[in-house]
């Protein structure tokens, strides 16, 4: 095979104060690599107060190594992540296909480079990692101290759990990456600090990407720990635990913002079975009513009020409909245009579940479906949106904190937030009866799955709505009909005074003959 052919691949050397190991780092990097690899080695010296730079120089010099090195200095330091940063980035401005990391300080065997790299070149992995947790026991016997031993093992058990991965180390810095796999997450955005390496493996997560692990020998040796354990023990904590809440949708971090791509209701998902604007929408629509769904986010719950209720659906959105969803009829159509022009006689009940949140100008559009509505029939309302004075909220505010995220109250695509009483002056303000308003449970459910602490957290949860509904409602659900319109009111009241005068007419002479004489003008 020619060796233009042949995968690209970058042994990146991390190195601070490395002056002493950084030659027999490079001189045990097995030659055998360029049989099967193009390869390249870059030396990155983080501003080393020793002559870490100037050993690796003398190593090009010498032509101690059969690949083509490179030696770079950071004129300021940018810690272990940054570093990484630097050499990630080379590695993709230079076309590379693999970056490996191998530390200056002999920790790491460089020996192992050519197993490691195997899964990687055989397309069995996007991110092969050294653990030298999966062989019992090899970890205390290569000299990893005691307490090391046991704090690697509880944080890797803490971030497995939030996380649900099943790696053996998330602590270990002999890492080989896809330099494609590379491109998909922002690694730019990570910390400068030694938990990058816990934010680069919860982004592969986030990012569906597949994580190899393999057995690496451990080495301890005379070198100098530079990094604060408890520091950063609590580091890593607090990034997986954003992680997570972000999953949840009660935090965002643009990091963390790296999922694949997905279609536009993707995101949505039918919440049936707990309490939720689904469930109660399906127990309030009557069997064989005559449904708009605006904004039905893929026609998912048109279509089991169709199933369940033997609905007439008529759904309107933007986004296409789901794979396998089937209503009476479809509009496609973007309701920040306004109302759809439909024939409002047609139903008995307008859904407009989560939607009123997402409208650039929801008063305009709450004032646009009151005279659509008024021109003809008599359909109910059916209306749930967020609840921005959720308890959750509060206390981020009170902490600090106003982060919209992927899903939730505060999605970033919503443009309006509203309360309990910001949303009913919406719709009063715009010409309807608020007829029924109650408060939504938060998803546990949805976020935990179904298990009994989800639901005990939902009894909870209902039973403190009832004593502070303001406060511990995750969503507002709520049930409107539009008013007569001030014409229609004007018209209902002559006509009303013309009927009861003819009634006393008929009944009262006297009355009869007062009305039977002219009427004086205003002016006497």
């Amino acid at each position: 095979m020619l060796c233009h052919h042949k995968p690209r691949v970058l042994i990146f050397v991390v190195a601070y104060n490395a002056e002493s190991t950084i030659g027999s780092v490079l001189s045990r990097v097995p030659t055998s690599l360029c049989v099967d690899y193009d390869v390249e080695v870059l030396i990155i010296d983080d501003a080393s107060r020793d002559r870490t730079f100037e050993t690796g120089h003398k190593a090009r010099a010498e032509g101690l190594l059969r690949f083509a090195l490179h030696v770079l200095f950071n004129p300021v330091n940018q810690g272990y992540g940054g570093n990484q940063k630097i050499g990630y980035h080379y590695a993709i401005q230079n076309g590379f296909d693999f970056v490996a990391l191998v530390h200056g300080d002999g920790q790491y065997a460089p020996e192992a480079l050519p197993e490691l790299l195997r899964p990687l070149a055989e397309g069995q992995a996007d991110a092969v990692f050294g653990s030298r947790m999966l062989t019992r026991g090899a970890a205390l016997r290569g000299g990893m101290p005691r307490y090391k031993f046991i704090g690697n093992k509880i944080l890797t058990w803490f971030e497995n759990k939030l996380l649900r991965t099943t790696l053996s180390e998330f602590h270990s810095g002999y890492r080989i990456y896809s330099v494609d796999a590379l491109k998909r997450v922002p690694f730019d955005r990570n910390t400068n600090d030694f938990h990058f390496d816990t934010e680069i493996i919860t982004q592969f997560v986030i990012a569906k990407l597949r994580i190899k692990e393999l057995s690496i020998p451990t080495y301890y040796g005379d070198e100098i720990c530079h990094v604060n354990g408890l520091k950063y023990a609590r580091n890593v904590v607090v990034a997986v635990m954003k992680a997570r809440a972000q999953e949840l949708g009660i935090f965002y971090d643009r990091k963390y913002d790296c999922a694949p791509k997905a279609d536009g209701n993707a995101h949505y998902t039918i919440k049936l079975g707990y309490d939720s604007p689904h469930s109660a929408t399906l127990e309030r629509v009557n069997t064989g009513a005559r449904v708009l769904d605006l904004g039905c986010a893929g026609g998912y719950v048109g279509s089991l009020l169709r199933r369940e209720k033997k609905c007439h659906v008529t759904g309107v959105d933007l986004v296409p409909l789901g794979a396998d969803v089937v209503l009476d009829q479809f509009i496609r159509y973007d309701l920040n245009e306004g109302v759809p022009a439909v024939p409002m006689q047609n139903y008995d009940y307008v859904l407009l579940l989560d939607v009123i949140e997402h409208l650039a100008a929801p008063e305009q559009f709450v004032d646009d479906l009151r005279d659509a509505m008024r021109r003809g029939g008599r359909a109910r309302v059916i209306v749930s949106t967020g609840n921005i004075a959720f308890i959750a909220t509060r206390l981020m505010l009170l902490l600090g904190q106003f982060n919209y995220g992927k899903r939730g109250i505060l999605d970033l695509t919503h443009k309006r937030l509203f309360t309990f009483a910001s949303l009913r002056r919406l719709f009063e303000q715009g010409g309807f009866y608020v007829v029924d308003t109650s408060g939504i449970s938060a998803p546990f459910p949805l976020a935990m799955g179904d298990t009994r602490v989800s639901r005990a957290l939902l009894a909870v949860n209902r039973f403190m709505i009832r004593l502070f509904r303001g406060a511990f409602s995750y969503q507002i659900f709520m049930v409107a009909e539009v008013r007569p319109s001030l014409e229609n009111l004007l018209k209902l009241a002559v006509t009303e005074s013309a009927n009861r005068v003819s009634m006393i007419a008929h009944d009262d002479p006297v009355v009869s003959e007062h009305f039977r004489r002219p009427t004086a003008s205003p002016a006497g």
